[in-house]
């Protein structure tokens, strides 16, 4: 049976890990070969590149700070060697800073703004002049619940966010005439590494705000990710999707 993405080649970024590498394991389930780009944990990056192989599936990893220009050319430099096209791009890597907003650090907002937001800049801008070049492509943004509710201690996070959906929309317009498709998913309450160390009890505190009951997993916004991706959405652009089991549409009722 012909998979929906069978000789497709999609970069990831921040795929070592979390939802990332959720992404990245279904993309290469529904057919791509995927680049797994990682910063710092190349041990991840390489396990998710072999979990690919061991499915059958071809990957390589490819280190590069998303949000550093030099980094950004190099990484798809080596795409292009690796692959010679690129038809899609996932713009996932992104970091956070949990502090009030009069105790953060001029460093620290860089940081989260560098990663999350000029790093999707950085990226569909390469990913796009190849896409333009070669009839077209998508680009899937990573956003977040806090691109529709502000989440405190998180302003330079839900700032990027808020961000990326916007250059979504815009990014959405202005490539749409070269066949290339530019969405956003933006994901709930989901349970990987780093979210389990926010609460004591993350799953069931997140679950019990949820009107579907649970949080949610990496394969659920991966689903979502891979239809963006695939035939099924071809008119779809500049949308955002959001992967939350309800949670940012839940109202705060007083007797909830």
């Amino acid at each position: 049976m012909q998979r929906a993405l069978e000789n497709q080649f999609a970069l990831v970024t921040g795929a070592s890990k979390g939802v990332g590498k959720g992404i990245a394991l279904e993309l290469a389930r529904q057919g791509c070969a995927v680049a797994v780009n990682y910063n710092s944990d190349a041990a991840g990056a390489e396990a998710t590149v072999n979990e690919i192989a061991a499915a059958g599936g071809r990957a390589f990893a490819v280190r590069a700070n998303v949000g550093n220009s030099s980094d950004v050319d190099a990484m798809f430099a080596r795409i292009d060697a690796e692959f010679g096209l690129l038809n899609i791009l996932v713009n996932n890597a992104g970091v956070q800073t949990w502090k009030a907003l009069l105790d953060l650090t001029e460093a620290e907002w860089d940081r989260v703004i560098d990663t999350n937001l000029k790093g999707t800049f950085l990226c569909t801008q390469q990913a796009g002049r190849r896409m333009k070049a070669n009839g077209g492509g998508s680009v899937v943004n990573i956003g977040s619940g806090s691109n529709k509710w502000p989440f405190p201690h998180l302003v330079d996070y839900t700032s990027s966010k808020g961000g990326i959906e916007q250059f979504t929309k815009v990014a959405a317009f202005e490539l749409g005439e070269f066949a290339i498709r530019v969405n956003c998913v933006a994901p709930g309450a989901i349970e990987i590494e780093r979210t389990k160390l926010e609460l004591g009890d993350y799953a069931g505190s997140w679950a019990k705000l949820t009107p579907l009951g649970r949080i949610g997993v990496p394969k659920d916004v991966a689903g979502a990710v891979a239809f963006f991706c695939t035939p099924a959405a071809e008119f779809i652009t500049g949308q955002t999707l959001y992967v939350d089991g309800g949670l940012f549409t839940r109202p705060a009722w007083p007797q909830a």
